[in-house]
């Protein structure tokens, strides 16, 4: 049987896990808004037409901030459209994604679920077909307590006390030919500038998020973000990153060896950060928010036929209703570990999304919610992996790839939380046999729960017939002489929680 061995260096600590790396995102696509977390008439619906069953999965999965309105969305969206009178509010078309959309939820009901989640709202703010005016405007309207006419409406509307959105995101994926009003670096710089000035002269509080590249495989990337950075730095906190995983043509060694991507990709904008701040003599650092991130077989979607006629696009449609299986979730949590082992720079990110499309939490019309895999490895993870990432070296055997090269067999994260106890994450991308591993710890301690993610049949997913298909099960850990001990199964996530055992 290969093994690996993970040693810990308790002293040297990477960072502190920021809670709203632990984020989502909701769009107004698909199904995620309409028949996913507002369902008005669906048996466990409130008043304002939000399904509990639902609230109660969010809950549930531990999810901090929710972005919103997007994605491709917010690029033609009108803000005022969402408040006031529903029956007031106007049908729109939404050329992202070809629908139409009715405005029913905006922006007081977004706030208003949010108070009922639990969770941080996150605005985004449309730079593709607006600007500066229009963004100083939403964030009057959601953020002064009164006396103004836009803070008033507020009032008149409903929310007599602010928002308190404190992140923003100056527009989405602006590098993208796919997006309304996309421009170059330079363009797009400059308008984030002049937009995140004219904000902080609003509120110098306010967190801003410039949107990096759309994916590391532009051909903007890189440059674009050494360009919109020269423009920006001194005017924002972070800088974004989108990055969407699949499996292609069954190369599952590859895909399993994701991560290794996201590692790169975090380092290298981390790198062009590091370089403008030093161009500028600054002393302040850019951090990361790794505002869209997930598997998602895009492909698949490319490969459907697009309704293209304005006259029947429908509303709420099906669209990337991807069905996870055990092999997806893998995946899925190695890159919660990436984004973990960067603690230091990536300090916010948004799991797209968070309900029906392409997301941990599906809902049937009028009948049932239920957990995909994605779920379980998120839920975890954002309950107990908290506090610091401490520093950690990986021995394992490797994995031939032929995107990644060879990439480790295991890839693994270890946290300690402010009571001291430690938190073990791990994937096991080994195909066909198992992995004994070995933690060294060092003291004494006690397995106080442990969670194990695989099954003989990776293809394996739970669906709306089966909706607890696939789950989690103990790891069957145990810690001897110092050092925790467990066997990994092929194609597997687990994490380990352990406590001081004299506690």
């Amino acid at each position: 049987m290969p093994a690996a061995r993970i040693t810990l260096f308790p002293g040297s600590v990477v960072g502190r896990i920021d809670p709203r790396v632990y984020g989502s995102f909701v769009e107004h696509l698909g199904r995620c808004v309409y028949d996913g977390i507002h369902e008005p008439g669906h048996p466990t619906a409130d008043a304002e037409g939000f399904r509990q069953d639902v609230l109660d999965l969010v809950r549930e999965l531990g999810v901090t901030t929710i972005r919103y309105p997007g994605g491709n969305f917010v690029s033609g969206y009108r803000w005022e459209d969402g408040v006031g009178p529903k029956a007031d509010r106007p049908v729109r078309l939404d050329l992202a994604w070809h629908s139409t959309e009715t405005n029913q939820v905006g922006l007081h009901e977004f706030a208003d679920w949010n108070r009922k989640a639990g969770t941080e709202p996150m605005l985004a703010i449309n730079l593709g077909t607006r600007g500066v005016l229009d963004a100083l405007d939403l964030a009057e309207y959601a953020n002064r307590r009164s006396g103004t006419a836009l803070a008033d409406a507020r009032i008149a509307n409903g929310d007599v006390e602010p928002l308190g959105v404190r992140m923003w995101c100056l527009g989405n994926e602006m590098d993208g030919p796919w997006q309304l009003g996309h421009r170059s670096a330079d363009d797009y710089g400059k308008l984030a500038s002049q937009t995140a000035k004219a904000l902080k002269q609003l509120d110098p509080g306010l967190e801003l998020v410039v949107c990096g590249s759309s994916s590391a495989f532009m051909p903007t990337f890189g440059e674009w973000e050494r360009t919109v950075l020269e423009h920006t730095y001194d005017d924002v906190e972070f800088i974004s990153c989108h990055a969407y995983y699949e499996e292609y043509d069954g190369d599952t060694a590859s895909f399993l060896g994701s991560a290794v991507n996201m590692d790169r990709f975090i380092e290298t904008v981390a790198a062009t950060a590091d370089h403008v701040k030093a161009l500028k003599r600054s002393d302040k650092t850019v951090f990361i928010s790794f505002d869209e991130w997930n598997v998602w077989y895009l492909t698949r979607y490319e490969q459907q036929e697009r309704i293209t006629d304005p006259e029947v696009w429908p509303i709420a449609p099906r669209l990337l209703e991807d069905v996870y299986s055990v092999l997806d979730a893998v995946v899925f949590g190695s890159l919660m570990i990436s984004l973990l082992k960067h603690a230091d720079r990536v300090k916010a990110a948004s799991l797209a999304q968070l309900v029906n499309v392409i997301a941990p939490i599906m809902t049937e019309p009028g009948g049932p919610a239920w957990r995909q895999t994605t779920f379980f490895p998120f839920a975890l993870t954002s309950r107990l992996a908290r506090g610091q990432v401490l520093r950690s070296e990986v021995t394992a055997d490797l994995l031939p790839t032929a995107r990644h090269g060879d990439v480790p067999l295991v890839d693994a994260v270890v946290t300690r939380d402010d009571d001291g106890s430690l938190t073990v994450v791990v994937v096991h991308r080994g195909l066909d046999e198992p992995t004994a591993l070995q933690v060294d710890l060092g003291g004494d301690w006690t397995v106080a729960e442990s969670h194990l993610l695989a099954d003989p049949d990776p293809s394996a997913a739970n669906t709306l017939q089966q909706p607890d298909r696939v789950g989690t099960r103990p790891v069957g850990a145990e810690v001897r002489d110092g050092a925790l001990h467990l066997e990994l199964p092929p194609v597997a996530w687990a994490i380990v929680h352990l406590v001081p055992a004299s506690a």
